[in-house]
């Protein structure tokens, strides 16, 4: 089954630590059934600094950085643009193409 979550999409969380709170869609990792949220389940990694061949310094900056984790692709629900809450999202075919449409509204997502 593919993941009905794009990236770009906007998506609201409905459960764990960032419930209610609302963000785009960097990634997805449909195999995993993962997505990354701009600015949600914010994770702390300790990085070295890189070193390119030949550069004199480190071209990336190392220490302590914060980035998106990963959320389960259940605990997201894409908001529907008509009246901003969440929705489940169905599959229609017209003409043999294939369209995302949010089951609150019926309004086409792509």
């Amino acid at each position: 089954m593919s993941a009905r979550i794009k990236t770009d999409d906007q998506v609201i969380v409905v459960g764990g630590k960032d419930r209610g709170k609302r963000g785009r869609v960097l990634r997805v990792e449909p195999g995993k059934h993962r997505v990354y949220v701009e600015g949600l389940n914010m994770v702390k990694r300790h990085q070295r600094p890189q070193q390119v061949a030949g550069a004199q310094r480190a071209e990336q900056v190392g220490g302590v950085i914060e980035k998106e984790g990963p959320i389960h692709i259940s605990n997201v629900m894409l908001i529907d643009p008509r009246d901003d809450k969440p929705t489940r999202i169905g599959i229609e075919f017209e003409d043999g193409k294939r369209y995302r449409v949010a089951k609150r509204s019926g309004a086409r997502l792509d």
